[in-house]
């Protein structure tokens, strides 16, 4: 009669070995999209270089104020962006069913856009390409690149016929382009986040099926990776040899292959299931509602928004600077404008901007007070402006302390360089410990950690990106790194596939013969 850790052991093999026929392919394709999404991500349209390709921005026909143009629309926006449609200024307002553009001379809302009105801001657009452009369709349903433009549909998408196969989709609520791929970015993107991400149109498009099939996918990937952890010690050296596998031919380095990388194949499968935030286990980073409106000062005040206003502030940007969109945006109760130059920080510095400074990559920006006041153009906001902030949105909660960052700490940190230095961190005595980040570029609070969320930075984003302070900040080492582990995780992966198959095509005839 077999012992009771005989027959556990069987039935973990067992489970294993079946786990593996299926879930081998599904780790071998995560594994292999994982590095080519290291180098090669979704196609986007550069906000770079769409800020460059804008017009300037020209308020002089304007009669219409931003409180007015809020009453025909009918709702209070939650973001408002002054910029032009051809030689005319409109007002582009965001809301909770979308976008709305109304023109700024006239108050008329832009109703549709039509077939040459599109082709005419594509040409506008990249004006290098005009007589090739030609119009493709008009969109109601995302096709694979636009599955997170939803907000600015429909869409029309406009073929430029050029050498890289660039194609532009111009939004019909706001009558500029919000998205752009080329035929090298499409390959890459299929090989690599398509594959990675299982961002298959039919299944991304339905959010929550989506969602939860990557979920338990991971966790599927998780069983199989531990049951082979546990099997790969239990078995090591059960032939009379201390460290010597009992398996021979390509499931010997299948072995070998997971007890060196079968738990980092395990901790990138968990915190894969992690990106997927399952089961709503941490509130995110983004502020309260109620902490955002302390910041802003209220309500936004809308009234004040007039040409003459916007005008004003307007003259005083454009001294040196060449602002294309006005961003409106609320610091304790005064509407500033907040625009930005095509030029990046970089440049202005004498660098190139891939060696600037942390933070200082990116346009250069300026803000304005839009109210009427006699206006004057800065960068950021002064310290002393957040003095009584910390207290003021988090009433009664002792602060334990704050800090303005001029380099990154764990949680406020960009590889690339373009997050913004410096920021005001607070961290407050709450039973969520807190920590909040005042940005003076934009008046605003960029980020809220508390326990939950700086826990699932290091099972996330730690585990899966390998973002440690000693290494996402050194490249290529970082890149060495994961593309090392990564081959270890095909090995793992690949090694099994063939006796795998074998076995199912041997059950296969055995079956059919019965």
């Amino acid at each position: 009669m077999a012992s009771p850790g005989s027959i556990w052991r069987r039935a973990l093999i067992f489970c294993h070995r079946w786990l593996g026929i299926v879930g081998s392919l599904l780790l071998l394709t995560w594994f292999v999209s994982g590095i080519v999404l290291v180098y090669a991500g979704m196609p986007a349209l550069d906000p770079a270089d769409r800020l460059a390709r804008l017009s300037p921005l020209d308020l002089s026909t304007a009669t219409v104020g931003v409180g007015e143009v809020a009453v025909t629309v009918g709702f209070t926006p939650r973001r408002i962006l002054v910029g032009m449609l051809g030689e005319r200024p409109v007002y582009r307002l965001a809301g909770s069913g979308g976008w709305t553009t109304v023109f700024a001379d006239t108050g008329e809302q832009l109703d549709g856009l039509s077939r040459e009105g599109a082709l005419g801001v594509a040409r506008q657009f990249a004006p290098e390409h005009a007589d090739t452009a030609t119009y493709d369709r008009r969109m109601v349903e995302p096709d694979q690149w636009t599955l997170q433009s939803l907000a600015f549909f429909p869409l029309h998408r406009i073929t430029l016929n050029d050498p890289a196969g660039t194609v532009l989709y111009v939004s019909e609520p706001t009558a500029e382009p919000v998205m752009r791929t080329t035929s090298a970015a499409r390959r890459w993107a299929y090989a690599g986040a398509v594959l990675h991400w299982l961002y298959f149109t039919p299944l991304r498009a339905n959010v929550g099926l989506w969602s939860n099939v990557v979920i338990w996918l991971s966790i599927f990937g998780c069983l199989l990776c531990l049951s082979g952890v546990v099997i790969g010690l239990l078995t090591l050296g059960t032939r009379g040899h201390r460290f010597a596998s009992p398996y021979s031919g390509l499931m010997r380095w299948h072995h070998y292959a997971g007890l060196v990388f079968g738990l980092v194949t395990f901790t990138w499968t968990f915190s894969g299931a992690l990106s997927m935030e399952p089961w709503s286990w941490h509130p995110g980073t983004e502020p309260r509602r109620s902490q955002a409106e302390v910041v802003a000062g209220g309500l936004p005040r809308l009234g004040v928004l007039t040409p003459p206003h916007l005008r004003a502030g307007l003259e005083v940007l454009a001294d040196g600077f060449r602002a294309r969109e006005i961003d409106v945006l609320h610091f304790l109760g005064v509407p500033y404008g907040l625009a930005l130059d095509p030029t990046p920080l970089g440049e202005m510095s004498g660098l190139p901007n891939t060696l600037a400074p942390l933070g200082q990559h990116g346009p250069r920006q300026r803000l304005v007070a839009l109210d009427g006041r006699a206006p004057a153009a800065f960068e950021r906001f002064e310290a002393d402006a957040f003095s009584a902030l910390p207290e003021a949105v988090m009433p009664g909660v002792r602060v334990l302390d704050q800090t303005w960052l001029r380099t990154y700490d764990n949680y406020y940190y960009d590889r690339g360089g373009r997050r913004r230095l410096p920021v005001l961190r607070v961290r407050y005595d709450d039973p969520q410990q807190t920590w909040l980040y005042f940005d003076p570029y934009r008046g605003s609070i960029v980020r809220k950690e508390e326990r939950s969320t700086r826990i699932n930075r290091w099972l996330y984003h730690g585990l899966h990106s390998l973002d440690f302070p000693f290494l996402y900040g050194h490249r290529p080492l970082w890149d060495i790194v994961v593309v090392v582990l990564s081959l270890g995780g095909i090995a793992v992966s690949v090694t099994p596939i063939r006796q795998g198959w074998r076995r199912v095509l041997r059950h296969a005839v055995r079956l059919v013969g019965r």
